[in-house]
């Protein structure tokens, strides 16, 4: 039997800064609070926790993780995510069409990018 991913981790430079930005976010695509710093969807957990002081913060193209990626229902979905958080406040790129994909990637406080695309019946989101 495959084992699906259950939770994940992201290490912050602020849990002020990156608390407001992902309780903005993270409803929007389904998930609720579980417990401070910590979110799920009912099956997948994201956990926040203080980097500590002196470490790396996150580089776009360095080793580790390059960003976690969500399935939107359509591709209204996604501009809707996109105008919520820019009403919210937060600077928020433009919408790419990428070889029929609807892609929106935003960076929290860090850098570390959120994507949410829609993809066309067929596409998977990596290839």
């Amino acid at each position: 039997m495959p084992m699906q991913p259950d939770h994940l981790t992201i290490m912050v430079s602020s849990l002020d800064a990156s608390m407001a930005f992902y309780g903005a976010l993270l409803p929007l695509l389904g998930f609720a609070r579980r417990k401070d710093h910590v979110w799920s969807n009912g099956t997948f957990f994201l956990q926040f926790m203080q980097a500590r002081a002196g470490t790396r913060p996150y580089e776009r193209y360095g080793a580790g993780m390059n960003h976690i990626g969500f399935t939107a229902p359509d591709a209204a979905t996604v501009e809707a995510v996109r105008q919520a958080m820019q009403d919210t406040g937060f600077d928020v790129p433009d919408i790419q069409q990428m070889k029929g994909a609807t892609a929106l990637f935003m960076k929290d406080p860090d850098g570390m990018r959120f994507e949410i695309s829609h993809y066309p019946p067929g596409m998977p989101p990596v290839d």
